[in-house]
């Protein structure tokens, strides 16, 4: 039945959703990627559609921005509507100049000074983990594609502008090894473990906090398909 943050009724959402932040990414996936489209949600802007990719059928829908967001959205997902497996296709921004602007990262592994774990289901580690089967599937869809993918651990930060006191993304790089930046896996993943789902994740890299490039709004929406066809290769 539909919740206050989705109007979707039972039998709309597909077993597998990708969840991108952006709910305009959502739309362009579906009107670019999907046959046989519905929308099933448009709460609060956040586009939900359900179509059929190689006669597959999968959802596609936004989570917004931050933990807190996703972690409703990813929590309704599995716990309301049936969903098994969600795959994160999110934007990241670089912590080495070893990778760079439109770079793939699949995760593996979030690490995270949230609380969002711990409050939530008393978990006190601060790196969580993607389903390894998932995972495997997406670095396997990748190689079928013929397209390269960085694999690697991904800070997932409460914060999005930090004070010049604050800890530097060079001390947690050294630290915790994170080669990227973004704000949702950490919770995705603490969701997934705790209600004995599967979830995964991929990024683009869409900016560099080392070499400063940097890629438009517009671009983070239309041009990441590379993680697109990735994911969506991969689903069932």
């Amino acid at each position: 039945m539909p919740t206050p943050h989705n109007n979707a009724l039972p039998g709309q959402i597909a077993s597998t959703v990708l969840l991108p932040g952006d709910p305009l990414r959502a739309k362009m996936i579906a009107e670019t990627f999907l046959e046989n489209v519905e929308m099933f949600n448009d709460v609060r802007n956040m586009f939900g559609y359900t179509g059929t990719y190689k006669d597959r059928r999968i959802s596609v829908m936004g989570s917004g921005m931050g933990m807190p967001s996703i972690g409703i959205y990813s929590y309704e997902l599995y716990t309301q509507y049936g969903v098994e497996n969600i795959i994160r296709i999110g934007s990241a921004g670089a912590y080495t100049d070893k990778i760079h602007i439109y770079d793939v990262v699949l995760v593996e592994g979030a690490y995270s000074e949230s609380s969002y774990a711990k409050t939530a289901f008393g978990y006190d580690e601060d790196v969580l983990l993607p389903d390894a089967e998932l995972t495997s599937r997406l670095e396997k869809a990748a190689k079928d594609l013929g397209l390269p993918v960085v694999k690697g651990i991904i800070h997932s930060s409460d914060v999005f502008y930090r004070g010049k006191n604050a800890v530097t993304f060079t001390q947690i790089e050294k630290e915790h090894h994170c080669v990227g930046v973004e704000m949702e896996s950490f919770a995705l993943f603490a969701n997934a473990r705790y209600l004995n789902k599967k979830a995964a994740c991929l990024v683009t890299i869409s900016d560099s906090l080392v070499t400063h490039e940097v890629t438009t709004a517009e671009e983070r929406q239309m041009s990441f398909t590379k993680m697109m066809e990735i994911a969506l290769e991969m689903a069932e």
